[in-house]
């Protein structure tokens, strides 16, 4: 069986017992269910979202429902003392399915952290939808779980985690031009980088309303979550640092992946991950796409089974199908489900500082130095292992091969900025990591292979 715990045993030295999440009030309990069904049909209300579609309608079409956005979250900001920044994030874009200059705008907000206000975390989805024919704009294109499933748990966790201040900055968007190639995902990352922002997650929440197949298989508890496994980023030298030291199962976006599952874990009779180790489905894509290609970490969730004949589909009856991605398709007690996670991944994600970056040395000896970087916010750090042909990582460090004891949670003083433990093992046959951590809220690990960085690879 294979073994995710969060917790994380500790030497005796160490009294405390520390684990991701142990609020007694659990971020995302007060998510609901009828907000979502409620603003999942404000936006099938605008008849089309296509990309193409009216940009200054005040009914029908992306510009009333990227204003929509933005006044819902500047609604919800005014509920917190105006402590959400709120602005469209866009550009003039041409491409294959763009063929005239055309105006995609992203709706954001941004809660500033009260420490780390250029460390963020971005929660993601896209508001655009289509039907059959990518660029047919005229036609009602409902969209109700691509992506509006998506864009209305991006405005409930803004309802839900607006009222709290975090160290970290938490930015909430809704991506337009996702059908026409990605090109809302693009504009927000490139916006990021300009910005300067250190980027530490980001959550892509696409297609995350349905619970049953048109074969009608059902998987009402369980969510895909899907990351790269090389680096979208990698360059020639480092590819080559790979293939020396490893590091083609320990992304960032990978060991991001580890921790949400983790974090499920922790409610057993909540939704739960299957992870998905490849970047999106077969041979399909998502605007956690541009993110990766820019160095981010960047995850996708999406629902743990599809309904194909409810996605990308003209309204239409054919031999007794119905099709056509409509709302009374939707699982909306699933969606639920999928926005609580997520919640409790921001809340979580914003709190802890951010993941080391760390380095192994292992070459002819028997035992393993691994070196990081003292972390800004961190007063801890948690030491992780497992061998390399382990898919997760372990709950408890092992014995050395003489029966040292070692690792758990570090408290020590950095010298230079760096710190620094030997492992009693052998680095041939293990991989490790490290988490930061401010007090019990601790970040995902990061690996001590090249690459394994959570910053883009033109920093390392």
């Amino acid at each position: 069986m294979t073994h995710r715990a969060s917790l994380f045993a500790v030497p005796a030295i160490f009294a405390a017992t520390f684990i991701i999440h142990p609020l007694a009030a659990e971020p995302g309990a007060e998510v609901s269910e009828e907000r979502l069904r409620s603003d999942v049909e404000t936006l099938v209300g605008f008849g089309t979202r296509h990309t193409l579609s009216a940009q200054d309608d005040p009914e029908r079409g992306i510009g009333a429902a990227v204003n929509w956005a933005l006044d819902e979250f500047r609604r919800i900001g005014a509920g917190c003392g105006e402590c959400l920044e709120v602005l469209p994030v866009g550009d003039t874009v041409t491409g294959g399915r763009i063929p005239n200059p055309t105006l995609v705008r992203n709706a954001v907000a941004i809660q500033r952290g009260s420490e780390r206000p250029n460390e963020v975390v971005i929660v993601q989805a896209h508001i655009d939808s289509r039907v059959t024919d990518p660029l047919d704009f005229t036609s009602d294109a409902p969209g109700a779980n691509d992506d509006g499933s998506g864009s209305a748990l991006v405005i409930e966790a803004a309802r839900a985690l607006s009222g709290e201040q975090y160290p970290t900055t938490i930015i909430f968007a809704l991506l337009s031009g996702e059908e026409q190639g990605l090109f809302g995902g693009r504009i927000l990352a490139n916006w990021a980088e300009a910005q300067g922002f250190t980027v530490k997650a980001v959550l892509n929440n696409d297609i995350v309303g349905n619970s049953c197949g048109k074969d009608g298989y059902c998987e009402p508890q369980v969510v895909r979550v899907f990351s790269e496994g090389p680096r979208a980023d990698l360059t020639d030298a480092l590819r080559a640092a790979q293939t020396r030291f490893g590091g083609e199962n320990d992304t960032p976006s990978r060991n991001l992946s580890r921790w949400v599952a983790d974090l499920a874990a922790e409610q057993p009779g909540g939704l739960q991950v299957r992870q998905v180790w490849r970047t999106d489905r077969m041979g399909r894509g998502g605007d956690q796409v541009p993110f990766l290609q820019k160095g981010y970490p960047a995850i996708r969730f999406s629902v743990g089974v599809e309904d194909y004949d409810h996605q990308h589909q003209d309204l239409r009856t054919d031999d007794g199908v119905t099709y056509g991605d409509t709302v009374d398709e939707m699982d909306f007690a699933y969606l639920a489900g999928v926005t609580r996670l997520n919640v409790r991944a921001l809340d979580a994600l914003a709190r802890a500082p951010m993941p080391p970056k760390v380095s192994a040395n292992a070459a002819v000896r028997v035992d393993t130095e691994l070196k990081w970087n003292a972390v800004p916010g961190a007063d801890t750090y948690d030491l992780r292992v497992r061998r390399s042909d382990e898919p997760y990582w372990r709950a408890e460090t092992p014995t050395g091969s003489r029966g040292e004891q070692w690792g758990g949670i570090m408290v020590t003083d950095p010298v230079d900025g760096m710190l620094t433990d030997i492992a009693p093992l052998r680095g041939d046959d293990w991989m490790f990591g490290v988490s930061a951590c401010s007090g019990d809220y601790c970040s995902p690990v990061s690996s001590a292979v090249p690459g394994g960085a959570f910053e883009p690879v033109s920093k390392e």
